[in-house]
């Protein structure tokens, strides 16, 4: 663990950076200053615990975080494994990524929570019930990665309709035979756009320029799509049926959770491939996979998963004490999909470019700069 407290106070910033290198002043006095004039003019310091740092990460926000707030950057992800540390629980924000799952459990060990500021778009991590309850105000970061994402659908499903990877694992084992690497092409097929918010308007820009017919299901129609990019809104089972190719941008809800189920897959072309860089649970995987092994559809680009979490956080799985029987399904299946050459999966990095994460973090800070000064505005969720 490492902690960083009360840097970069204007005048004083200044001074440490311009004048201290004439004289010899100790770094404790600098620090105790900074801490007096901080107190003073904002009141109470706030502190914040940052969990799911990465080390990308660290520079941006030792550098951010100005002086009115104490923090701590954490590399662990937030749940309820085990206790949070003690120097944690009078925090007055935590911010979080996708990585963490904070429920009741968690909320209820922090005595002093006023806010959560995500540094994702999505919240279905959150408990917000209990936000609710207890007065917590959680923010996200939207915007961030509407190209950065809508471009990584593209590419999935560019790699299992061109059957990319196969291609480079064949040539890699020596053991080419094109007639098994025989791809389709997008140009001219019809892709359906489940969610055409921010992401999904993205992506239906770039099916546009690869003259795609595109049709959408969302329940709010946007003039300057249908306008500008010859998109068709129609309802979910004409979508189903009509898509050559499917790419999920839609947000989960407690409404559509496995709104993607054994049904919706019978509905579509056998030559359909599927692609979600939306949320794991928008899929029921189980009918999936199936749909897949008995040639029901022809493929699935994949960057998120249900309990995607016991593939990609070993210590997650140690820390349960058992699996229970929904989660020990889920780990067989998300297993058994690696072995799909029609498949591809990846570890819910669609949103993971360098643009995307620096708008991330300057949007987090801004969230909290916002909310510390009693003026927050901006990206609150509605709970």
């Amino acid at each position: 663990m490492r902690v960083y407290q009360f840097r970069h106070i204007d005048i004083l910033l200044f001074y440490y950076k311009n004048i201290k290198k004439l004289i010899s002043v100790p770094d404790e006095i600098i620090t105790f200053c900074v801490i007096i004039r901080a107190v003073i003019n904002e009141g109470l310091i706030m502190k914040i615990v940052y969990f799911d740092v990465e080390n990308y990460e660290e520079e941006f926000l030792k550098e951010n975080n100005d002086g009115k707030y104490t923090y701590f950057l954490e590399q662990n992800p937030l749940n309820d494994l085990s206790p949070i540390k003690k120097e944690y629980e009078d925090a007055d924000i935590i911010s979080v990524f996708t990585t963490s799952r904070v429920n009741k459990k968690v909320l209820e060990q922090f005595k002093n929570l006023k806010l959560i500021a995500l540094r994702s778009v999505g919240f279905n991590h959150i408990d917000t019930d209990y936000c609710k309850e207890h007065n917590i105000a959680v923010v996200n970061s939207p915007g961030y990665g509407n190209i950065t994402v809508a471009e990584f659908a593209l590419a999935l499903l560019l790699n299992v309709a061109r059957k990319v990877t196969e291609s480079y694992t064949d040539y890699k084992n020596g053991c080419v035979k094109p007639e098994n690497l025989i791809g389709t092409e997008l140009c001219g097929k019809t892709v359906g756009i489940v969610g055409l918010g921010a992401i999904g308007s993205a992506f239906a820009k770039i099916a546009h320029g690869l003259s795609m017919n595109i049709l959408g299901f969302d329940k709010y129609e946007k003039e300057e799509l249908k306008q500008n990019y010859g998109v068709k809104y129609t309802d979910f089972d004409t979508l189903l049926k009509e898509s050559d190719f499917i790419s999920i941008h839609a947000p989960l809800t407690k409404d559509n959770y496995h709104m993607f189920d054994e049904e919706s897959f019978k509905k579509m072309k056998k030559t359909a491939i599927i692609v979600n860089t939306g949320r794991g649970e928008l899929i029921d995987t189980k009918a999936l996979y199936d749909a897949i092994v008995n040639k029901q559809i022809a493929g699935a680009g994949l960057d998120v998963l249900e309990k995607e979490e016991t593939i990609t956080d070993f210590d997650y799985i140690v820390g349960l004490n058992r699996l229970d029987k929904f989660t020990l399904e889920q780990t067989i299946i998300n297993s058994q999909l690696f072995r799909l050459d029609n498949v591809i999966v990846t570890p819910h990095t669609a949103f993971n470019s360098r643009e995307a994460i620096h708008r991330i973090l300057r949007t987090t800070m801004s969230n909290i700069n916002e909310f510390s000064s009693g003026n927050i505005q901006n990206n609150v969720i509605k709970i």
